[in-house]
C-alpha cells in the first residue's frame, strides 16, 4: 500500500531501498564479496563493525561505526541498527539473542540496588530503550535491526530485518535467573524476551527468526599471502629505514 499524502508528514517521508527482511539478490551478492573479501585477506572472524562496513558498502550508504546509539548505518533519512551473531548451524537457527546496549537504571533513575524492586528495574531498562528509539527516529525514519547470523567457519549465513520499535513495560514481568541477571517476560506467552545484567547493565534482546530468513553461503577463497601482498605493492628493502 502506498504512503497517505500527509500535509505534516514531509521530514518523515523516505526512499526505502528493498521492503523490510526482501533483500534483492544483486544486495545479497554484494554482501557476500564483501564477507569473501574479509575471508581473502585472513579474517578468522567477522565483528559488527564488519557486518556494518559490508552492509554500508552494499547499500552504498553511509556506516557511523559509533559505539553511542542506535543507527549504524544510514543511507538519507533511514537507519539500520547491525547486530551479528555465531551459530553452528545458521540455517537452522531459530532464535538469536541481540546485545543490545548498556541501559544502567542507576545512571538514568537513580535506581542503586537493582533488585530491590525488580519489577520497577526492568521498567527502567525498558525506558532507557524506548528512549534510544526516540532519539533515532527523531533523525531517522524508519529505523530497521539488520541481523546476520554466521557460522563458524564464516561460510554459511542467515540474514533477516525488523522493525527497531518501543516495547510496552506492562506487557512484561520480570524475575531473576540463577545467575542474579533479571530475564524479563511476556505475560501473555511466558516467553523470555529480555536479559538484563546488573554487572555492567548489558541489555540483551531475545529475538526469533522469521521463516523468511534470507540464507546464503560463499566460497572459500583462497588466502592472499604475505608474500602475494609484498609482491603486490612491490616491496623491497628500500621501504625499511633502519635507525642504530
Amino acid at each position: 500500500m502506498e504512503h497517505p499524502r500527509l500535509r505534516d508528514s514531509k521530514k518523515l517521508m523516505t526512499n526505502e531501498p528493498y521492503p523490510i527482511n526482501e533483500l534483492p539478490d544483486d544486495l545479497i551478492v554484494r554482501i557476500g564479496g564483501y564477507l569473501v573479501h574479509l575471508l581473502y585477506v585472513g579474517r578468522k572472524d567477522i565483528s559488527g563493525a564488519d557486518w556494518g562496513d559490508a552492509f554500508a558498502d552494499a547499500i552504498k550508504g553511509e556506516h557511523l561505526d559509533s559505539p553511542v546509539g542506535i543507527a549504524d548505518v544510514i543511507l538519507g533519512k533511514m537507519a539500520w541498527s547491525m547486530k551479528t551473531v555465531k551459530n553452528l548451524r545458521p540455517f537452522n537457527a531459530q532464535n538469536v539473542r541481540l546485545i543490545s546496549g548498556r541501559c544502567s537504571p542507576d545512571y538514568s533513575y537513580g535506581i542503586t540496588d537493582p533488585h530491590a524492586d525488580i519489577q520497577r528495574t526492568g521498567r527502567a531498562v525498558l525506558g532507557i530503550w524506548n528512549e534510544r528509539i526516540n532519539i533515532a527516529q527523531d533523525s531517522y525514519n524508519p529505523v530497521r535491526t539488520s541481523i546476520l547470523i554466521r557460522s563458524n567457519d564464516l561460510l554459511s549465513y542467515c540474514l533477516f530485518e525488523e522493525d527497531n520499535r518501543r516495547f510496552r513495560t506492562s506487557d512484561y514481568v520480570w524475575e531473576v535467573n540463577p545467575n542474579g541477571n533479571l530475564i524479563g517476560k511476556s505475560i501473555d506467552t511466558g516467553n523470555i524476551c529480555f536479559t538484563w545484567q546488573p554487572h555492567g547493565s548489558q541489555f540483551t534482546i531475545h529475538t526469533h527468526v522469521p521463516e523468511n530468513a534470507i540464507k546464503f553461503t560463499v566460497k572459500q577463497p583462497p588466502l592472499l599471502t604475505k608474500e602475494d601482498i609484498l609482491k603486490t605493492i612491490q616491496f623491497d628493502s628500500s621501504w625499511v629505514e633502519i635507525f642504530r
